[in-house]
């Protein structure tokens, strides 16, 4: 029996993709109970195959399920039925299984007004899955009422079966690492918050249920030993148990893993100490969920943090060299011009050097998409339109989008103004362990403004000073390649070639293996004539097309043409 997990493509383009491309981790999960059990099971990400059918059918035909899981956000449910009905149309016998949060509360909907969909698995997929895959591969469709946690039709209509019982412990699960590769993991399932706006306390329940730090380890080292060294730690509320997180980092170290990660927590949940742990242990990035500077509006999305716990979590994220992300939320039940600037008088004092802006929006399992139904009386059937989520502003008189589009930019164009002043005012610690650590964020921080996404951002001001100053603040700290480069770069386009020979010479000497510090100094060589110079460096590199295009160069300016030629010979048979 073959068996396919799928993640489907979105409705609408993403601005921010990098923590979405990743399949949830859930379809690891059962994956791997899957072929513990002994099952062919394959996990497709399909993220990107919109407007692919052709495609999609090819890989369909090729690979013959007989069983296809999907993994269904209110994001992607369309891609997912459009999947699906690729796949009935090849072979009508195939099953489809619909999973995931959107399907656990939309199962009605979906068995309702979607026939592609033959079952939905609710809410923890793992043994929910297997045991339909085993009554379905015995053919024994009427023991279906006996599998906890799965809706499907019966006499043309939805039903569902009791709700399966959650895995108590964690560790007991199959390690998804032993069998796929992957870069989002999760130590927890459950959040201690019930935000108002949030699907997860109503997907998991009220209990918090975690692995150990062994188990999570195992995964991260199985993972890394695959060549993995970059992972999004996917849990609502990461830093729960503190202790825990502590022994997580202190494994890694021991371990020796050379990993960067990301991490999402709440800020009543962290202090110096678990944040000092995590960025000796390769924490990168935290994100926190802020939402307003508004008390009312917090109290209003019962998110239940206070202003002074936020400005704590982001003055100790920052002195340990962590990118604290902020999310905000506009748009809210009551939001007016008042609140809005309370919101920005608070992103002034937390300083945060990234947020992601979000407008309120009702999704099906929160708090506030009941209450919405509770008032307006309408059903699930309003998933039947092509869209993503509901604005919550489309349900209240009082707001308007006009309105809650200058909300929006009103803050974005605050936050991106004040962005170099935030950058200036970093503190970190100045502890000795932590000057490589230190070096590594200002320089990460300095490519952004760079190369990375503020560089494109035209609202931001100052990027080339402020990449620079993070430079210099890097190299005082600590050598750092990514420094010297983007440092010596800068200089070029000053042609001040002097000072980035200079600046790059260092950096070779004390990272002789880089090529792209080798090829940069040789460039600004190239352009003070000293061909010689620049030619020392890129032979050490002949493997490397830009560095045989640059030898072509430098040999043809100093006239050498029988070597200028045999270099773009092999410049023309390098793949």
């Amino acid at each position: 029996m073959k068996i396919l997990l799928i993640y489907p493509y979105w409705l609408e383009a993403r601005v921010h993709t990098e923590d979405v491309v990743n399949a949830p981790i859930g379809v690891y999960y059962i994956g791997a109970v899957l072929k513990e059990n002994h099952y062919d099971v394959e996990i497709l990400n399909w993220h990107d195959m919109n407007g692919m059918a052709r495609k999609i059918r090819e890989v369909l035909q090729e690979k013959k399920p007989d069983i296809i899981g999907f993994s269904i956000l209110q994001a992607n449910r369309f891609g997912g039925v459009e999947i699906a009905r690729i796949a009935k149309e090849l072979n009508p016998d195939v099953k489809i299984v619909f999973g995931g949060v959107s399907a656990t509360f939309l199962w009605k909907h979906f068995l309702a007004h979607f026939p592609e969909v033959d079952f939905v698995v609710l809410g923890e997929g793992e043994y929910t899955f297997l045991n339909l895959v085993q009554c379905l591969e015995k053919g024994k469709n009427e023991r279906l009422k006996d599998i906890d946690g799965l809706a499907f039709r019966e006499n043309g209509k939805p039903v569902k079966t009791r709700d399966v019982e959650l895995v108590s412990n964690l560790d007991e699960l199959p390690n998804p690492a032993k069998y796929f590769t992957y870069q989002h993991l999760s130590l927890t399932r459950g959040c201690p918050g019930k935000c108002t706006f949030c699907g997860s306390p109503m997907f998991w329940g009220p209990k918090v249920r975690s692995h150990s730090a062994d188990y999570f380890v195992a995964q991260l080292e199985t993972l890394y030993n695959k060549g993995i060294t970059f992972f999004y730690v996917s849990d609502d509320t990461f830093t729960l148990n503190k202790k825990r997180v502590i022994r997580i980092c202190e494994k890694i170290l021991e371990k020796g893993l050379k990993i960067n990660w990301a991490a999402i927590s709440r800020v009543n949940y962290v202090n110096e100490e678990v944040l000092s742990w995590m960025r000796r242990a390769g924490c990168i990035q935290i994100s926190f969920g802020v939402e307003s500077g508004s008390e009312k509006i917090r109290r209003v999305l019962n998110k239940k943090i206070t202003t002074g716990q936020i400005k704590s979590a982001f003055a100790a994220a920052m002195k340990y060299g962590i990118l604290a992300r902020a999310y905000f939320i506009y748009g809210c039940p009551g939001e007016n011009k008042k609140t809005i600037q309370e919101t920005i008088d608070l992103i002034r004092e937390i300083k945060p050097l990234v947020i992601n802006f979000f407008v309120l929006s009702l999704f099906p399992g929160t708090a506030l998409y009941q209450e919405f139904q509770k008032k307006s009386r309408i059903p699930d059937d309003i998933w039947l339109k092509p869209i993503e989520d509901i604005k919550y502003f489309e349900t209240d008189p009082k707001l308007s989008e006009e309105m809650v589009f200058s909300f929006g930019q009103k803050i974005k164009t605050a936050y991106y103004e004040s962005l170099p002043s935030f950058v200036d005012a970093i503190e970190l610690v100045d502890e000795k362990e932590f000057h490589a650590l230190h070096a590594d964020f200002c320089a990460r921080l300095g490519m952004t403004f760079d190369h990375g996404d503020y560089a494109q951002n035209e609202a931001v001001p100052d990027k080339q000073r402020l990449a620079e100053d993070l430079y210099k603040k890097a190299l005082g700290y600590f050598p750092d390649s990514t420094a010297y480069l983007g440092l010596g770069m800068i200089q070029q386009k000053k042609r001040l070639y002097a000072e980035s020979i200079e600046v790059l010479s260092k950096g070779v000497s004390d990272f002789p293996e880089s090529e792209k510090l080798s090829l940069c100094l040789a460039v600004s060589y190239m352009n003070l004539g000293d061909f010689d110079k620049a030619l020392s460096l890129l032979l050490k590199f002949q493997d490397s097309k830009q560095a045989v295009h640059f030898a072509a160069i430098c040999h043809k300016a100093m006239g050498d043409l029988e070597n200028e030629s045999a270099f773009l010979e092999k410049l023309q048979s390098m793949p």
